[in-house]
This record gives structure tokens, sequence and C-alpha cells, in this order.
């Protein structure tokens, strides 16, 4: 079965369209966190980002860098909040990439970017430096 986000992208559920293209999709989030919370989707279906491929990848980011600008302008907002859930544990609630473009505003309420995971681990430099390893391995892979 198609994800939500296809069946907007087919005309089967309606959305406020703002973008698209070829590759890239943007509508209005249906249960905003701020007025202009847009969702920037690529056109296929992918779960995850480590599953969508590198032109596709590079042509939404293009697609975000455009809209954010946008959608500040749009609602008069001095910020914004640019995140990707990835997974499910990340909270990701649809299997299809999303870009969440959230507007922020002075004394919203809203936290950094830094609050998404609770408390921050207590980690070591040995354990840092093990982590930066391992990282780095896997990413030459």
């Amino acid at each position: 079965m198609a994800s939500i986000f296809s069946q907007i992208i087919d005309g089967d559920i309606p959305a406020r369209v703002v973008h698209e293209d070829e590759t890239a999709f943007a509508f209005l989030d249906a249960n905003p966190l701020a007025p202009g919370h847009t969702l920037v989707i690529p056109r296929e279906e992918y779960e995850r980002l480590n599953d969508v491929p590198e032109d596709v990848a590079a042509d939404l980011y293009a697609t975000i860098h455009e809209l954010i600008p946008a959608v500040e302008e749009a609602v008069d907002a001095p910020a914004t909040t640019v995140a990707f859930n990835n997974g499910e544990a990340a909270g990701q609630e649809v299997p299809h990439v999303h870009c969440h473009i959230v507007p922020r505003f002075e004394g919203d309420g809203g936290g950094p970017i830094h609050a998404a995971a609770g408390e921050s681990p207590n980690l070591d430099d040995d354990e840092l430096d093990d982590i930066a390893e391992r990282i780095s391995a896997n990413s030459q892979a």
C-alpha cells in the first residue's frame, strides 16, 4: 500500500501543495507545529534517508534550500528548525522520507534540536574516540 504521502502526490488525498517538480514535492503539514510548517518529500517512496539515491538526495536538498527562506518570509518567521526523523525509533511516523521545515518564533516554547534526544549521555574521551573511529570506518565502506 502506498504511503499517505504518495497518496497526496497522486492527488488521492488533498493537500496544500507549495512546490512540486520531477523529484521533490512539498506541502503544508496537516497537523502543523507552527504556521507554515512544511514537509518536503521525494516523489518516490524511500523509507529512510540511507535509502535515498545520491542524485535524489541532492535534488531534495536543493528544494529544501529553496523553500526555507520562502517559508520564513511567508509567515514572518525569524528562524526555522529543519529536521528529518530517520527511522521509527527517531519518531518517524510515515515510512516515506520527509523533511520538516518548522518556522520558529521568539518565545514559541520550542527547544533546540539538542533537546530532541532527552538527557545527554556522559561519554569519556575513549568512548568518543571509539565512536568517531567506527563512524569513520563505516562511512568509507
